[in-house]
């Protein structure tokens, strides 16, 4: 029995040995040995090396050059006007409009002034007569002013003496004055009391502009005599109150 034991664990042994030999022997078969190949066509098929992360990626790509950004626009001023300097200086300056002629002065009257008259403390017994020139041209206010107390026939005396030396002209909005003396040297006469006064202006041959008379109220208290006078008209006040 021991001997039979022996024989099957031959028997075995040498038929594990044929199926090795049988193994060994079948890699030179034709299908077997287009296996390796399949291998090596996949192997030959991807890429033998890998990709340099480096030189593909995007976001590592050096910016393009300046040289290579389209060229902006030439830049442009807005042209200003005419007569300024700079980019606009080549261009002609408009031609200033020519200046208005002054208009030609007329005569002072009633109509294109307004005439006032008003008390003075100094001199004494005096009224002052402003004239304003309330027109749009100068005006001549010529001689002295005619005046008349409370509608008396005769005009009141002019002092010669006041005469000056040129014509007062009033630009508009510009004033001209004259004096009143109300009484002169005592002749034993009581003054006249008036309330109003008219006012004539001359023209250019000291006759009476009766058309554009002005009519006055008086101070309160205010009379006259036959020994009164008016002066010139005259351009400022204090040459008008030295007399």
């Amino acid at each position: 029995m021991r001997s039979n034991r022996i024989r099957t664990t031959v028997l075995a042994a040498t038929a594990a040995l044929a199926a090795f030999s049988l193994t060994a022997c079948g890699g030179d078969d034709g299908t077997d040995a287009k296996k390796p190949a399949a291998s090596v066509r996949a192997t030959d098929d991807a890429p033998t090396t890998a990709p340099d992360k480096d030189s593909t990626s995007p976001t590592d790509t050096e910016p393009a050059s300046d040289t290579t950004k389209p060229a902006g626009k030439p830049a442009t001023q807005p042209a200003g006007k005419p007569g300024e300097s700079g980019d606009s200086a080549g261009k002609p300056a408009s031609e200033p409009k020519p200046a208005p002629k002054p208009k030609s002065p007329v005569t002072c009257t009633g109509a294109n002034t307004k005439v006032t008259v008003t008390k003075v403390t100094r001199p004494i017994n005096h009224l002052l007569l402003t004239v304003t020139n309330t027109g749009d041209r100068p005006c001549y206010a010529y001689h002295a002013p005619m005046l008349r107390f409370d509608g008396a026939q005769a005009v009141f005396r002019v002092l010669q003496d006041s005469r000056p030396q040129a014509v007062v002209t009033l630009d508009p909005g510009s004033s001209a004055y004259a004096a009143i003396g109300l009484t002169g040297e005592p002749n034993g006469r009581k003054p006249y009391p008036s309330k109003h006064l008219g006012v004539t202006f001359a023209d250019r041959n000291d006759g009476p502009i009766n058309s554009a008379s002005t009519e006055l109220t008086l101070p309160a208290g205010t009379y006259w005599d036959d020994n009164g006078f008016v002066t010139y008209w005259q351009s400022e006040m204090d040459q008008a109150l030295v007399y």
